[in-house]
């Protein structure tokens, strides 16, 4: 098996996260960058946009920002299990906040007609890449992180908090930190379901 795929096979969805992670900001910051920068992107238009969170600021994010939004729409009960979950997800030594950047895509819309409707197919295309490649990125150096969805409702409040441009759409949240706990067994389809093969 190629290093690659053995990189793969490593990357998991990490729940258990801890702050043991043998890097500094600084490193983590530019591995990070550096991931998302190398990411393909159709005509180049590089939408991916990230905000990072450490320390006191991630932890906010999750405990605070998200929990308050999540507390007014959901019962009580069920909600402390989400308190919980989000409690998970702020021991982790940081967070990335994962946008792409609407402004391009309209300009591109308006710049070639032609491709107009799958520009923001494509852009979500390279938020997916940009994503996977930090995943697999921060994989490789043993570290675990996980995807989570709390948009849209946490936008509002994510743009005001980090006076982000309203062009920022947000698309994926990831926690991230040392691996505590290793993921679960993990199932997959029958080939035949997925795949079809066709000529020599």
């Amino acid at each position: 098996m190629s290093e690659f795929l053995k990189l793969q096979t490593t990357r998991r969805s990490i729940y258990a996260l801890g702050k043991n992670v043998p890097f500094s900001t600084s490193a983590l910051i530019e591995l990070i960058e550096r991931a998302i920068t190398q990411t393909p992107s159709a005509f180049n238009s590089q939408t991916s946009r990230a905000v990072l969170l450490f320390g006191q600021e991630s932890k906010d994010f999750w405990r605070h920002l998200t929990a308050s939004a999540l507390e007014k729409i959901m019962p009580a009960d069920a909600f402390e299990q989400t308190k919980e979950k989000l409690a998970g997800f702020a021991a982790g030594i940081g967070t990335i906040l994962f946008f792409e950047d609407q402004d391009v895509i309209t300009t591109l819309e308006e710049k070639y007609p032609r491709y107009a409707e799958n520009f923001k197919l494509w852009s979500e295309q390279s938020h997916g890449i940009a994503l996977y490649a930090t995943w697999l990125a921060l994989a490789e150096r043993g570290i675990g992180m996980s995807v989570q969805h709390y948009n849209p409702l946490v936008d509002v409040q994510v743009a005001e908090k980090y006076a982000l441009p309203q062009s920022w759409r947000l698309r994926a949240q990831a926690p991230f930190g040392s691996i505590e706990a290793p993921a679960g067994e993990k199932g997959f389809m029958d080939r035949a379901e997925r795949f079809k093969v066709f000529g020599d």
